[in-house]
């Protein structure tokens, strides 16, 4: 079967503290093994709305020096 997507980011959230849907912006907070962890915050507030984890498919190479 064709893919047709490969990620989607989310662009609103409903922020508890503004008690609205808000846009937000994502952040990278860490590269991880088994792939990317971002967080959405509200761009009003900038509380914490919600997270995303991005698995990579193939082998990560990291070289530490």
């Amino acid at each position: 079967m064709k893919q047709t997507y490969k990620d989607f980011d989310a662009t609103e959230l409903f922020c508890p503290q503004c008690r609205r849907s808000v846009p937000v912006t994502k952040r990278l907070l860490l590269i991880l093994p088994e792939g990317e962890k971002y967080n959405y915050s509200c761009v009003y507030c900038g509380s914490s709305i919600g997270d995303k984890m991005v698995k990579e498919k193939g082998n990560l190479n990291v070289i530490l020096r």
